[in-house]
């Protein structure tokens, strides 16, 4: 975000996310192509279909909701961000109502530890008073993806993962590229300038980290995949301590272990 602007952010990276997984569909395909019978070619055929319509629905979230992302770094922390984006963990359960969904209190219980750790983890007491355009938008950030994650449970079960994801992003890689031709000035010059953080997100988020997301809400319930999503803040500090030598506070190993507790229970 300091050389590039929000949309060409989401555009680029998304774009390259589509583009990694596109060889990876091709292979898979021309190998599975060799053993299948005239019926299950018909079959995948129709999977695909589905696979393209329902990436479409889920690129519209994604786009929507990493745009109030990336806007929020223009007024908040990364850590602020984190915190609040996490309230899809409250969002999806209580959104899972109004689907019919029920949900043991053991659940709702390891959904309020792991906020506890959360907070513990991303947020200094002492500015809870600060609240900006930066927490609004990240607040309608977890919204949308909230709308996301449980789209991806409805959709994973009757769809290809791989095509799936890959059609998400190029959805929301093409309408962000839009909107930034229209509102902003991408320069070639700023994009080299982040290449390596673009490439960074496009493959290893985009195309490694929310496809296995796709693939593994196939076998998990949202809620619960909303939580676990939610230990990349933990990764993320722990990162810090063991790459960059980042000094973790008692209150950052609180919320640490207590996330890691709320999830474990989750799992009982």
């Amino acid at each position: 975000m300091e050389d590039v602007e929000a949309f060409t952010f989401s555009g680029v990276r998304s774009i390259m996310g589509a583009l990694v997984l596109l060889p990876v569909i091709l292979i898979k395909d021309g190998i599975e192509g060799r053993r299948m019978s005239a019926a299950l070619k018909a079959e995948r055929k129709a999977e695909t279909k589905r696979s393209v319509l329902y990436g479409c629905v889920l690129g519209v979230f994604l786009c929507i909701a990493t745009n109030f992302q990336q806007f929020a770094f223009y007024y908040s922390t990364s850590g602020k961000i984190a915190f609040v984006t996490a309230l899809y963990m409250f969002f999806v359960p209580i959104f899972g109502l109004f689907m019919r969904k029920r949900l043991p209190w053991l659940t709702w219980l390891s959904v309020a530890l792991g906020f506890l750790g959360l907070f513990m983890l991303c947020v200094n007491p002492a500015e809870l008073s600060n609240v900006n355009k930066g927490g609004l938008l990240s607040v309608a950030c977890a919204f949308f993806f909230a709308f996301h994650i449980l789209f991806i449970e409805k959709f994973a079960p009757k769809a290809d993962g791989i095509k799936l994801s890959c059609t998400q992003f190029a959805v929301s890689g093409i309408i962000s590229c839009v909107l930034m031709l229209v509102f902003e000035t991408p320069s070639i010059a700023e994009i080299k300038n982040a290449a390596v953080p673009l490439m960074y997100s496009g493959i290893m988020s985009c195309g490694i980290a929310y496809t296995f997301q796709i693939i593994g809400q196939k076998h998990t319930e949202a809620t619960v995949a909303s939580l676990i999503m939610c230990m990349e803040s933990v990764f993320g500090v722990l990162c810090g301590a063991l790459i960059l030598q980042e000094r973790m506070k008692g209150r950052e190993i609180a919320g640490c272990v207590i996330m890691f507790c709320a999830i474990l229970l989750s799992q009982s």
